[in-house]
């Protein structure tokens, strides 16, 4: 069966009840508030041990500078949706070209504590494209192996004191780059979507 056919219907299937989803990385008390709309792409690469292509931040941003995400942004009024935004998003930032990507569906939404409901787009690209990033935004481009993001026993859990309380997150370590926070909560969710998939 093909990776995205295989990824598609894994998709499709419920969840464990034994494993539920990780809620967004703010707490329970937290007041509301106003979320913009977000859009990430997980591209998965088409190879015999499929990987994830994530990026590192540049250390200028605004928000999250320096920290490993997954390609995309707010989705902007002219996009016709999140797909749409997580592909345009793609493309700007390390120039996945949009027709190289083969969409599969849409994992579950997360919700941040900075104020985005973030919908993470899955996707299989063609391995080995030439990809270059775009230096406003990202100062490099790596890809950890699927197999790697799925097993929840290389992610960490961890307590941060911010904005004067305690907050849970998870993390993990690939060579030289640390996956936390939102990026890895994602990650981990979809995880729980993806096990009979490999």
């Amino acid at each position: 069966m093909r990776l995205a056919d295989r990824l598609r219907h894994a998709l499709d299937r419920p969840l464990d009840p034994a494993m539920p989803l990780l809620p967004g990385d703010f707490a329970a008390d937290d007041a509301p508030v106003r979320a913009s709309a977000a859009a990430v792409l997980i591209a998965v690469t088409d190879r015999a041990e499929p990987g994830v292509i994530l990026t590192q931040r540049t250390d200028t941003l605004a928000n999250h500078a320096g920290q490993v995400a997954l390609p995309g942004g707010r989705v902007d009024a002219g996009d016709a949706d999140a797909v749409a935004a997580a592909l345009r998003e793609a493309e700007e930032e390390i120039a996945l070209p949009r027709s190289a990507v083969e969409v599969v569906g849409v994992a579950d939404g997360y919700r941040t504590v900075t104020g985005f409901a973030v919908t993470p787009v899955l996707g299989v690209v063609p391995p080995d494209l030439m990809l270059v990033p775009e230096p406003g935004e990202v100062q490099a481009i790596f890809e950890v192996p699927l197999a790697h993001l799925l097993d929840e026993r290389n992610f960490t859990h961890q307590r941060i004191e911010w904005q004067g309380r305690m907050r849970d997150y998870r993390e993990m370590h690939w060579e030289r780059h640390r996956i936390w926070g939102a990026t890895a909560a994602m990650l981990i969710n979809l995880s729980r979507r993806l096990r009979w998939a490999t």
